[in-house]
């Protein structure tokens, strides 16, 4: 697999970053300790590098409708400045990705797909673009995207947003982005994030990556900002009860089963890629009355399940782990796995196979976590 590097490469090597490959990139795992970086986002605040992700453009007058197409969601409902968390399915009701997509102007989005999945998912739109009246530009290789996320991360970003732009700051509301200047640029500025605290994602040109993940480190000193690798971040999203894809979401997922039916707008007008198959999902009760549902699992003990370890009820196959660690916020091993449905209740007590040995676990609701606002 070819290996890419982030335009802020450097400036983790410099930080004593120990690398992983993540989505065929070259990614942080790691500055010093993923349980400091864990708890610095809970506590105060965490820096992130999300460039591996991918930025694709969707513009012209069928914009929306195109989307509305090419989504499972009601794009052209939402307003200009807000986002929509999306899937993105293939004819048989699979999730090719999970994305989340930002109306800029009423002929303007942007989509934004996961790491490994950012050529797939712009090749798709592409394809299902035929017929419409629009463009789709895959910007993702000239884009950088960083995260400041935690209880501070509001007061971090006031230090370096013009005083008279505070407003666009602190009034932004979740799943919503503006413009705003920093260092004499205007960037995109989103309240969004993957870690179940309170958090901004910022799009950057390459070429200014490196000195605004600078000046974000300066503006959060006195603040408790760190920056904070995969670990920390698959960890926090974990307790968030939000899925990965690769784990929780795949083509042999639908979005019945992970508990994302609400996602899936079967009522609007247009057709949409897969419609016919989600319908038919639905209409048969996965998720439901049939086959496995997505939950979390809180474990009684101190081990933690694993992803594919093995889920049972009374000695019988029951289930697969999808993800699963200890939570450092909860202190007490937590997991999501796929479970039959009449096992999916919260209070239903199951075991995880750990390696040969039955640990017991509960069936709880997601999220694990939820912050207080």
């Amino acid at each position: 697999m070819t290996e890419n590097y982030t335009a802020l490469y450097e400036q983790h090597k410099k930080a004593g970053a120990s690398f992983t490959d993540f989505g065929g990139w070259q990614m942080p795992l790691k500055y010093s300790s993923e349980l400091a970086e864990h708890h610095a986002v809970r506590k105060a605040a965490g820096l992130f590098d999300l460039s591996h992700m991918g930025e694709v453009w969707v513009t012209g007058p069928d914009a929306a409708a195109f989307l509305d197409y090419a989504l499972a969601g009601k794009l052209s409902a939402v307003a200009v400045g807000k986002a929509k968390y999306s899937l993105i399915c293939d004819t048989d009701g699979g999730i090719i990705d999970d994305i989340i997509s930002y109306r800029r102007a009423d002929d303007k989005f942007l989509v934004v797909p996961n790491a490994g999945n950012a050529k797939v998912v712009a090749e798709a739109l592409k394809e299902r673009s035929a017929g419409f009246n629009v463009a789709v530009d895959d910007a993702s290789a000239e884009t950088s995207l960083i995260a400041v996320q935690g209880p501070a991360a509001e007061a971090i970003l006031l230090n370096l947003v013009p005083a008279e732009q505070h407003a666009l700051v602190t009034e932004l509301k979740y799943y919503a982005a503006v413009e705003v200047e920093i260092g004499g640029q205007t960037l995109l500025l989103a309240r969004t994030g993957y870690t179940g605290e309170d958090g901004f994602e910022i799009y950057v040109p390459n070429l200014d990556a490196p000195a605004l993940w600078e000046a974000l480190l300066d503006a959060g000193e006195g603040h408790g900002l760190v920056p904070a690798g995969l670990a920390a971040r698959d960890s926090l999203r974990l307790e968030a009860g939000m899925p990965l894809y690769g784990n929780e979401l795949s083509r042999h997922v639908n979005a019945y089963a992970a508990g994302l039916g609400p996602v899936v707008s079967l009522a609007k007008e247009s057709d949409f890629v897969g419609k016919e198959a989600l319908a038919a999902i639905k209409a048969a009760g996965v998720g439901a009355t049939i086959g496995q549902k997505l939950v979390g699992l809180k474990g009684a003990g101190r081990r933690a399940a694993r992803g594919h370890y093995p889920v049972l009820k009374d000695g019988t196959l029951v289930g697969e782990v999808t993800s699963g660690q200890p939570s450092p916020t909860l202190g007490y091993p937590i997991a999501m796995a796929y479970v039959d449905v009449e096992f999916a209740e919260p209070g239903t007590l199951l075991d995880v196979d750990l390696r040969g040995k039955p640990e017991r676990f509960e069936v709880v609701s997601l999220p694990f976590y939820r912050r207080q606002k």
